[in-house]
């Protein structure tokens, strides 16, 4: 059985770090750290302000905002934009759809519809035919005539015969010739001149090519080999370390600020916020309890009762003042006439089958006693 078939293998080999580099390491990273401390404390700093300015400033503050949003800014502004369309887009509606559509319409477009069907179009039909029927046929007869055969007859028995004799005189005296010089003395003199071009190209090329390369061997052993050596065995060792003391220093300066903030709350708590917590509740809760019992609810109590009184006061007011209303309007419109049969021979307090009804009646029921006999309407 084996038991390290499931352990980790060990990682390849990358050579080992001297002691030069240890006892470099160490002095590095404590700089680091002396350095990043105060930035870290700072960082945790700002980042409690920041968290308590969240909770006890900006929180209230968005909750009070909102709530004068939908509260106050949103019924303004509703009761706004109702009173603006009243004001400034009903009135141009209606005199757009009630004015200015039917003024337009049975003014200007009917008129105008009535003449285009009526007048313009049959006249357009008419210069239509008189177009189509006479001037069309005329024009072309005279055009035919006056310009079309004299030009045809002008082609085809003047100039074509001149141009084909111009053509055949050209050809032989011009063409002919050039050609013959193109092709005998201008295509031999060109070869030659292209082959000595090209073999001077050859040659150009070919110490081209000897100088480049000789001067990217320079560059690559001059410059190239060197810059990247210092890259690998300077600049990338130094850069790996200063950014894993950078790493190491910000972990340590993290715990240190912690623990600095962890003391720094619990003196707070014991110097600040103990006692305050404690005036609060053996003093300031007695008191507002006391004050809540002794002075609020009665208070409170009172001012409900008043709120009553003077809701029953403004309702008796508002009966007093419709009785007098009515009694105003008897006296001066009179007791109202009964014009049928059925109410005078039924009670004075029913209703069905009524053409007035009695607002200060008694409801009777529907079967009564008192058929015959009248009820004074007050």
């Amino acid at each position: 059985m084996d038991l390290d078939k499931h352990r980790t293998p060990p990682p390849p080999y990358e050579g080992g770090e001297g002691c030069l580099t240890t006892l470099v390491r160490i002095p590095v990273r404590i700089v680091v750290l002396v350095l990043v401390l105060p930035v870290r404390m700072l960082w945790d700093l700002l980042v409690a302000g920041g968290r308590l300015l969240e909770r006890a400033l900006l929180r209230p503050l968005g909750r009070a905002l909102e709530w004068v949003y939908d509260q106050v800014l949103t019924p303004v502004g509703r009761a706004l934009g109702w009173l603006a369309v009243a004001l400034f887009v009903w009135p141009w509606v209606g005199l757009w759809r009630y004015l200015v559509v039917p003024v337009v319409r049975y003014g200007v477009v009917v008129p105008l519809k009535w003449l285009h069907s009526a007048v313009l179009t049959p006249a357009g039909h008419g210069l239509r035919w008189v177009y189509d029927k006479l001037l069309v046929p005329a024009v072309t007869g005279l055009v035919t005539l006056l310009l079309v055969w004299p030009a045809v007859g002008a082609w085809r028995y003047v100039l074509r015969p001149l141009g084909i004799a111009v053509d055949r005189l050209v050809v032989h005296l011009v063409v002919v010739p050039l050609l013959w010089f193109h092709r005998n003395v201008l295509t031999p003199v060109g070869h030659g001149i292209a082959w000595a071009l090209l073999m001077a190209g050859k040659g150009l090329a070919a110490t081209a090519r000897g100088v480049w390369a000789a001067v990217v061997w320079l560059v690559m052993t001059l410059l190239v080999l060197p810059l990247g050596w210092v890259y690998r065995r300077v600049l990338a060792p130094v850069g790996r370390e200063i950014v894993a003391a950078v790493g190491v220093a910000w972990r340590i300066a993290g715990y240190l600020s912690r623990a600095v903030g962890r003391v720094l709350a619990w003196l707070a708590w014991n110097l600040v916020g103990a006692p305050v917590t404690w005036v609060y509740r053996t003093v300031c809760t007695p008191v507002g309890h006391f004050l809540r019992d002794t002075v609020w609810a009665p208070v409170k109590a009172a001012a409900l009762e008043a709120g009553r009184a003077a809701r029953g006061a403004l309702a008796s007011a508002r009966e007093t003042f419709r009785a007098a209303r009515r009694d105003a309007w008897r006296a001066l419109v009179g007791t109202p006439q009964v014009t049928d049969a059925r109410e005078l021979e039924a009670s004075a307090a029913r209703t069905l089958g009524r053409t007035t009804t009695v607002p200060s009646a008694a409801p009777a029921s529907e079967i009564s006693l008192l058929a015959e006999k009248t009820v004074k309407r007050g």
